[in-house]
């Protein structure tokens, strides 16, 4: 895919270090492409940046340095070109529950998008069209109902119309099926991809789960401490994981073959990010002495990577995986 919808340029995010300490580097040099109808998986651990990098994208937060462009445009942050940016990428948070006002009918959650970018054409068509496509049928069934009256899933069907309604180009999903039961969350993902098939819709997952992004992404993007680490066509990725992270990630899925590998410690403060790569603290690799055995021991620990491009083909930022490709290691 060489069109590009939504695009991060060498993007930073900083928070200030509390009571004088270091500013916090939430997201720390990232590229990322999304072309039109397709669907990337962001993974990572809880605290690796991921939902830092969402809120750039989306605009709620501006980042430090670097750029979000969309539709060849960098993204302008006056109020009223961020409300009609936020018009064509809208997000779906993770709790459907949290998302709903419970004062609020299934109709009015669903038209308060309508209603805040001045809809003039007709609001009820427009809602009952979205729950429709978001599953919801008859959607006339549900207008009066309250999210109290609903089970998980239709909750979580009625804040997808809710961004449905406006008809966006790009969705930004933050663990869309997380707080779900194991016996919907198929039906969720199946929804999204046919929605991806009927309506061209680009969509961000993001997930710790890379089971997830193996049933629904074309591509994942593994995320470690504020910098994407491995990209690539999910099934390169996920079937060949080449940095030692994900490969980590992956050993602890149901079906995967061997021991799961047991990472140590947690992921560094980000206000104290540890030169070289930035994983080698907790590397399985490292730690074995496989790296040394490769004769990148060093350089893992003192010798920083580059960023990864934001599209292309399969691209990891690792010493030691770098040096097996030299090596024509399988």
């Amino acid at each position: 895919m060489t069109e590009t919808l939504l695009s991060a340029d060498r993007l930073h995010m900083t928070f200030p270090g509390r009571r004088g300490a270091a500013e916090a580097r939430a997201v720390d040099g990232v590229d990322l492409d999304i072309a039109p109808g397709e669907i990337v998986a962001l993974v990572g651990e809880s605290g690796c940046g991921k939902t830092s990098l969402a809120r750039t994208l989306l605009g709620l937060e501006r980042p430090t340095s670097g750029r979000v462009t969309f539709s060849g445009k960098p993204l302008d942050y006056g109020s009223r070109a961020l409300k009609a940016y936020r018009k064509r990428v809208q997000l779906v948070l993770q709790d459907p529950s949290g998302s709903l006002n419970p004062r609020h009918t299934v109709y009015d959650a669903v038209a308060e998008g309508l209603r805040i970018h001045g809809y003039a054409g007709d609001e009820r068509e427009a809602v009952a069209h979205a729950l429709s496509r978001a599953g919801l049928r008859p959607p006339e069934r549900f207008f009066l109902r309250y999210p109290h009256e609903l089970s998980g899933g239709q909750r979580q069907r009625v804040v997808i119309a809710g961004a449905l309604v406006l008809e966006p180009e790009l969705i930004v999903a933050d663990e869309p099926v997380a707080s779900l039961d194991a016996s919907v969350r198929g039906e969720i993902l199946a929804l999204l991809l046919r929605l991806r098939d009927e309506l061209g819709l680009s969509a961000l997952v993001v997930t710790h789960d890379l089971g997830l992004a193996w049933n629904i992404a074309d591509r994942v993007a593994v995320m470690y401490l504020g910098r994407i680490v491995e990209t690539g066509r999910v099934e390169e990725v996920l079937t060949s994981p080449q940095h030692p992270y994900t490969q980590a990630l992956l050993s602890v899925l149901p079906e995967a073959p061997g021991d799961p590998v047991v990472l140590t410690g947690e992921p560094p403060d980000p206000s104290r990010i540890p030169g070289g790569c930035r994983f080698h603290a907790r590397c399985q690799i490292l730690a074995s002495g496989e790296a040394d055995a490769a004769g990148v021991s060093e350089a893992c620990r003192t010798v920083d990577l580059p960023v990864l491009s934001g599209a292309g083909g399969a691209q990891v930022a690792c010493h030691w995986a770098a040096a097996r490709v030299t090596e024509g290691a399988p």
